[in-house]
This record gives structure tokens, sequence and C-alpha cells, in this order.
């Protein structure tokens, strides 16, 4: 055998067949969103960026200016932290009631009709609640509430519900039910059930996922800011009308920053539960 044949990957034509179909596939939707990347490198634009980033510096230090980006920053966190503690007392009622593997009526392998249709309703709430992005939520909210933080906070808590909602049912749904059934069997409750036999089990699971939208609740505080719900992104949102680069830097290290120290603290908490 040739040493060149020798080596050759039988799977190559397929692969390379795979990737054709893939950009023939990709081509429409390209073409459908107008992506143009090398708009990017126009004279203009070029220009245009240049200006923009060229205002950022120096970064925006006034004592005024740091009091109020400190002040929003937590605003911003505490929004995160409200919003997800809601999703929680919502989410977690609802992901025991969806979840199969407490069912007491399945036990004997077809679900009762009546919990059947049950499940199926929390399920369309969940779908009906993550569905409905947290940008939108919050513009509704903005009418009914009016500016402000509590915006914010009720727009995070009902998507993250549904997404809290529909993972917690998942990871319940995904544990070795030998253990939950048999508590089942025996007389327990749903309740002593959940705690004895799936927490335990899927309990780091459960909290890496709750640690994990935290932080991405943070950063969806940020962008809530710039339709009215408070904190940073209002505050970059301002900035960026009255064309101040100076302010937009600062917010950014400051969101940056935030965002690192986000992500140490559930890095931590991952560890501390591992």
């Amino acid at each position: 055998m040739d040493r060149g044949e020798s080596i050759r990957d039988p799977a190559t034509a397929s692969r390379l067949f795979l990737i054709l179909a893939g950009l023939v596939l990709l081509w429409p939707l390209l073409k459908a969103t107008e992506f143009r990347p090398w708009a990017l490198f126009e004279a203009d634009s070029v220009q245009a960026t240049v200006r923009f980033l060229g205002s950022f510096w120096p970064i925006a230090v006034e004592p005024d200016f740091l009091r109020l980006v400190a002040r929003e920053t937590w605003r911003t966190v505490a929004m995160a932290t409200a919003a997800i503690s809601l999703a929680l007392v919502l989410a977690i009622p609802l992901s025991l009631i969806a979840a199969r593997v407490l069912s007491l009526s399945a036990l004997t392998g077809t679900m009762s009709r009546v919990p059947f249709l049950i499940r199926r309703l929390i399920h369309g709430v969940l779908i009906l609640l993550r569905s409905i992005p947290e940008l939108v939520w919050a513009l509704v909210f903005v009418r009914v509430v009016g500016l402000g933080p509590t915006a914010g906070v009720l727009a995070i808590a009902l998507t993250y519900t549904g997404m809290l909602g529909k993972v917690y049912t998942e990871i319940l749904e995904s544990t070795d039910p030998h253990a939950s059934r048999a508590l089942l069997r025996t007389g327990s409750s749903r309740t002593q059930t959940f705690f004895y036999a799936l927490l335990p089990t899927c309990a780091a699971e459960l909290i890496s996922y709750t640690v994990y939208r935290w932080e991405c609740a943070i950063r969806s505080s940020v962008v809530l800011g710039f339709v009215g719900a408070g904190g940073l992104g209002q505050e970059m949102d301002n900035s960026m009308k009255m064309f101040a680069g100076a302010e937009v830097a600062t917010l950014l290290l400051v969101f940056i920053g935030l965002v690192a120290l986000a992500d140490r603290a559930s890095a931590t908490i991952r560890r501390i539960i591992e």
C-alpha cells in the first residue's frame, strides 16, 4: 500500500460534502439578513468608527459621575438578584408540578388524564414565558408601572421563570427514577420525594444553572436599561444620546468589570458546591 493512501482520511469526502451543503443552506439566510461585513471597511464606516472610538479618551472620572455610576451599578446587581429570586419563587413549584418523575399517577405506567392535562398546561405556560424576550416584557411593564428598575425586575423574572422551569424539569426527569418511585410507592409525598430522592442527586446541577442564569440576568438588566428600566444601561443610553464618548467608555469598563466579578463569583459558588 502506498504511504499516501495509508494515511488518507476515509471520511474526507463526506465531511467536505457536509461543509459545502452547510454553506449552500447558509447563503439564503445571509441574503435574507443582508449580511455585509465588508461594509465595516468602507471609508465612511472607518471614519465614523475612528471618531467614535477617539471620543472615548480620556475616560470620564469626575467624582459626581463616578458616584452616579456606583449607584447605578448597585442598582443593576440588585435588579438581577431580585429578578432571579422572583423567578425562583415561580419556577420551582412549576417545575415540580411539570416533572413526570414526581407524578403519583405515572407509577402504573400511564399518567391519568387530569394530571397529564395539568402538566401540559404548565409546559405551555413555561413556553409562553420564555418565548417572549425580556426586552418585550420590559416595554410592556414600562408602560404599566413606569420607568425604573421595577419594570426590569418583572421583565427578567417572567422570561427567566420560563427558562428556569424548563431546565429544572429536564434536570429532574434526567435523574435515575428508581429512588423517587420507591419513595412514592411507600406513601411519601411529592415534597418528601423531591428533598430525599431527587435533590441530593441533582443539587449541584440545579445550583450551577441558577448561578449561570443570575450572571445572564446581570447582562440582561443592562440591556433593559436602554428601554427605561434603570441601571447602567439607562445611563449608557443617555450618554450615547448626548455623544459623551468619555462617559460611555467609563460605563463600558465598569460593565466589563461587573461581568468579570459575576463570573468569578459564579465560579466560586460552583467550586463550593462541587
